[in-house]
């Protein structure tokens, strides 16, 4: 037995669970890990994330029970220990709503529903004890400049030149705009973080949540880069969410949308350093195979006039190189 094999079984048998079964589960794109636990015919959700990184599992269980409280169906915490990064949860089963979606004839259907849950979620009131930080320009900016710090230079070999410069401080500029900061934000509300539990929205992965934009969980939602839809589908969820939200003047809602068309090219971009950095750094060289995907949900959004400028920079030094 490894080392961590016994943390896991120290940790376990300390919360009077012996004799279980214990079987890996396929990791995201993250640090963590996680495991199926199998007990006397229940089962329980096992994470772990190392000691540098264990800030992370408190935030999970914090964030999981804010949900609870306010009746969102988020994973029970059954017992933790902060100090060696393990929580065990309540298992909310293995259907998530990329597997509906997907093999789906009517994924709008299934999508309104996951809206109706976001727009919910959305009218949650932050408790102070929570201490979710603001999606600030300090954090957009650090996670845009991913693009330029691990895909530029590791996977396109492209060196910074006075372009890449003036393409990088334009962006900046931009999200230095007024993008509001007033909502819960899980920040990676996607149909594999969802999970289809007793007729309900099952919310995982909410480690991360923010006091953002309300457009940036429709961002992820609607522009996922891990699964294919179509530009009239994409329309017709963005058009659904307006109509199920009430804005204030037609003002409003222009102004909603150039947010979420600025937030979408953060994202998208800030996916795509994040995807080179797990193939540069992380030896995960299959992550490069969203890129494109998530190039062509780039190029869409692109189509703001905001960006007019950007879109003809990239054109010109980046495109060729793809």
């Amino acid at each position: 037995m490894s080392n961590f094999q016994k943390k896991i079984d120290l940790f376990l048998k300390k919360n009077k669970f012996k004799n279980y079964q214990i079987k890996p589960i396929k990791g995201d794109a993250s640090f963590r890990k996680y495991f199926r636990i199998i007990l006397k015919n229940k089962t329980y959700i096992l994470a772990y994330s190392n000691e540098e990184k264990k800030s992370n599992i408190y935030n999970y269980v914090l964030v999981s029970r804010f949900l609870k409280l306010n009746n969102f169906k988020a994973p029970k915490i059954i017992c933790h220990n902060f100090n060696l990064g393990f929580a065990l949860l309540e298992d909310l089963g293995k259907i998530s709503f990329y597997q509906l979606i997907k093999n789906s004839s009517n994924k709008f259907a299934i999508y309104k529903k996951l809206i109706n849950c976001l727009i919910q979620l959305q009218k949650l009131k932050i408790n102070n004890k929570l201490k979710i930080k603001y999606y600030n320009y300090s954090i957009l900016k650090k996670e845009i400049d991913l693009f330029f710090n691990w895909y530029l230079p590791y996977i396109l070999k492209l060196k910074s030149n006075k372009s890449i410069i003036k393409i990088r401080k334009l962006l900046h500029e931009i999200l230095k705009r007024n993008i509001s900061n007033d909502t819960f934000v899980h920040r990676d509300f996607h149909v594999s973080n969802l999970m289809s539990f007793n007729n309900k929205v099952g919310i995982i992965d909410s480690q991360d949540a923010l006091i953002g934009s309300k457009a940036y969980d429709l961002v992820s939602l609607i522009d996922d880069v891990r699964i294919r839809t179509t530009v009239s589908l994409k329309k017709k969820l963005f058009n659904y969410y307006l109509a199920k939200r009430s804005f204030a003047s037609n003002e409003s809602i222009e102004k909603f949308r150039q947010e979420f068309a600025i937030l979408s090219v953060q994202r998208a971009m800030k996916i795509i350093g994040i995807f080179s950095r797990l193939s540069k750094r992380d030896k995960k060289p299959k992550y490069l195979s969203l890129i494109p995907y998530t190039w062509s949900l780039l190029n869409k959004r692109l189509e703001d006039p905001i960006f007019d400028e950007i879109r003809n920079l990239l054109n010109k030094n980046v495109k060729p190189l793809i």
